[in-house]
């Protein structure tokens, strides 16, 4: 593989400790190499891991630090290896940017559970020269060209940025788990990833009920295409529907009881974990004696995310999103912490200035 000694100046925002917030920061990308795409970045979703990585919450950053996995941009240039995209194509990147493309997973497509480990968009190491990823709070980025998608003429730029995170992290197991018409599927939690399985399941032909703790959602789920809604804390609802569903996409973002969710599930049934990121409580283990499966779900491999590209732009579907500067990052993540965003906060990188 040829490497290119030039380099590409390049202006985002990034954390320099815990505690700096987000700030102006130029840097440098790579030269391309002969199988790499420089894009010209124009939106870049919002996603709560943003958030935790750029404040430590995990306790593994490195700074400075250049959130952003949810990115969509047009190609500005190609490596000479390149045949797939072409200068000026519609595209986006999602959480990763490389994989060893060798092991048993990448070749069955599941890039994203590599054996020797995928390169996450940013906080990674690069595969070839070591250096740390950084990601799509910038100007432009370069990427190897088998893990940039392709952007649909039917999607809007600025709606496709969140489907590269909570769009394939919601998608991926409603199919793996073969949603379909006949399906039954209750989705716990209405936030970025919650509203998007509920769109997905509904366009899937599944009967889709919104778990939540309050009435205060109900509007809400069935304007974005809920059957039903459940109120788990109203113990009669919740023995009512014991037994009733074929799946229980949890999308709750915090530590949490999921014993609850278990009683809902038929024999057989999944209550699959994709918002939570954190020790569980302790679970009696004869809540799974009816073969329920507690498992959780993890983005999914590039064909699968461009599967779900294609998908959004046949069916119309998109996210609810709330436009913001670049400059309003720090308030954005401010407001994420409060819930107060529907659904989804996305940087018009046009203001980056």
């Amino acid at each position: 593989m040829t490497q290119a000694t030039n380099e590409y100046p390049v202006t985002g925002y990034a954390a320099t400790s815990p505690d700096s917030g987000m700030a102006p920061f130029d840097f440098t990308r790579r030269g391309l190499r002969d199988d790499d795409v420089l894009i010209d970045i124009t939106h870049c979703g919002i996603c709560h891991s943003d958030l935790h990585t750029a404040r430590n919450d995990w306790g593994r950053t490195t700074y400075p630090i250049v959130p952003g996995h949810e990115i969509t941009g047009t190609v500005a240039a190609v490596g000479e290896a390149v045949t797939r995209h072409q200068v000026g194509d519609r595209v986006a990147i999602g959480c990763m940017v490389d994989s060893c493309k060798q092991c048993d997973h990448c070749k069955q497509g599941l890039e994203q559970y590599c054996k020797n480990g995928m390169v996450g968009t940013y906080g990674g190491t690069d595969r070839h020269d070591g250096s740390k990823t950084q990601g799509g709070y910038s100007n432009r980025i370069v990427c190897r060209d088998e893990f940039v998608l392709k952007v649909p003429a039917a999607l809007d730029m600025a709606d496709a940025a969140p489907l590269l995170c909570a769009g394939i992290t919601t998608y991926s197991p409603l199919r793996n788990w073969k949603v379909g018409p006949g399906s039954k599927v209750a989705v716990a939690g209405l936030g970025g990833l919650g509203h998007m399985g509920v769109k997905f399941a509904a366009a899937m032909g599944a009967e889709v009920t919104v778990l939540s703790r309050t009435e205060s959602k109900r509007e809400d789920a069935a304007a974005l295409g809920a059957h039903d809604f459940l109120i788990t804390t109203d113990k009669d609802a919740m023995k009512a529907k014991s037994g009733y569903f074929d799946m229980v996409l949890n999308t709750i973002p915090v530590r949490h009881n999921v014993a609850p969710y278990l009683h809902l599930l038929k024999v057989d049934g999944a209550q699959v974990l994709v918002g939570m990121i954190d020790m569980m409580p302790e679970l009696h283990t004869g809540l799974l004696l009816g073969r329920k499966i507690l498992t959780g779900s993890g983005i999914g491999g590039i064909e699968e995310t461009q599967e779900m590209l294609d998908f959004c732009a046949e069916k119309g579907i998109t996210p609810e999103i709330e436009m913001i500067r670049m400059d309003e990052v720090n308030e954005a993540y401010d407001r994420m912490e409060e819930s107060d965003v529907k659904y989804r906060f996305v940087i018009d990188m046009e203001t980056l200035g």
